[in-house]
């Protein structure tokens, strides 16, 4: 089976070898950036198994894509934080943003998604109010665009948008609109430098999750619905796999201390969702699951609701 997984501490033991998926000779396929997988899988169902980010994973399910989810959830991060502000805007509270134009890499980039539900469901912001400007191609090609969305103009970036007031907000990170984040967001500092939207957001985040238990996921891994129809089994040895990989990683993290940004950025994480940063399991993330599909059809994303049964298949129960 061929496997298109990125590079984590938490799996670096499964792409080694170090730890093998039981029945499964695996081809480990490096893919970099790894949103170069998002889109081959998406659009020529090309790798056995593969990382993807789970909003394009439940776009894609819902137009028929013959993939599946399994719980396994490699990245996670908050994102109240990261909606960046022009300080000329008049932008005070998120119900500002309405009636402005807001740049984003794309709509359906889960980044953006994620930030949008938090800003809706946790601070009554009306999205469809706003112009979300975005100047990158959407994963999957079947999305139709809500009619508040808009493509850049030709030869015009979204950085030199926000930086002449064309753009009143913009996603940090997209096409250079960003700066450093509060220790739980990751961003990347880069040239522009905008205030953040939320400035408390770390404290909103860790009282979101308190109230919901909505945790925000990337990195989910699929598997062919081939794969599974002809080794049901393929389910299960993933899983058990990425869990022994993933718990042996926080066991040098406990004895160890952090190596790094990213294990670091995790350590930080335990503070708000307890000691285990990467929950996998579809019980144990019924709640973020649950809040993410709703949302990618409240945003427009989805043709239709999806069941749980439609995304994920519960290995330990399947």
């Amino acid at each position: 089976m061929t496997l298109a997984i990125a590079e984590h501490p938490h799996t670096s033991a499964i792409r080694s070898g170090e730890i093998p998926i039981e029945g499964v000779e695996a081809e480990i396929l490096t893919i970099k950036p790894q949103i170069g997988a998002f889109r081959r899988m998406v659009r020529d169902v090309e790798f056995d198994v593969c990382e993807i980010a789970p909003t394009t994973y439940i776009i894609a399910r819902a137009y028929g894509a013959p993939f599946v989810a399994l719980p396994i959830f490699v990245v996670r991060r908050f994102h109240h934080s990261g909606l960046l502000v022009r300080p000329d805007a008049g932008i005070k509270t998120p119900k500002d943003l309405e009636g402005k134009k807001v740049g984003v890499r794309a709509y359906s980039v889960t980044t953006g998604v994620w930030l949008r539900q938090a800003l809706m469901d946790d601070c009554g912001l009306d999205a469809s109010k706003v112009t979300w400007v975005v100047d990158d191609e959407e994963h999957v090609t079947q999305l139709q665009l809500p009619g508040n969305v808009i493509h850049a103009p030709e030869g015009s970036s979204l950085a030199e948008m926000m930086a002449s007031g064309e753009l009143s907000a913009g996603v940090a990170g997209a096409a250079g609109i960003g700066r450093t984040g509060n220790p739980t967001s990751g961003w990347q500092e880069v040239e522009a430098d905008y205030p953040d939207l939320l400035p408390n957001a770390a404290e909103l985040e860790a009282d979101y999750y308190r109230r919901t238990g909505v945790y925000p996921m990337h990195g989910t891994i699929v598997v062919k619905d081939s794969v599974l129809a002809e080794h049901p089994w393929v389910a299960k040895s993933l899983y058990d796999a990425f869990d022994r990989a993933k718990n042996e990683w926080l066991e040098r993290v406990r004895v160890n201390g952090p190596q790094d940004k990213t294990e670091l950025k995790y350590v930080k994480l335990m503070d708000i969702v307890g000691p285990d940063p990467l929950p996998y399991g579809v019980e144990e993330n019924r709640a973020t699951i649950e809040a993410l599909e709703q949302t990618a059809f409240a945003q427009g994303l989805t043709p239709r609701r999806m069941t749980m049964d439609e995304l994920f298949v519960d290995p330990r129960t399947a």
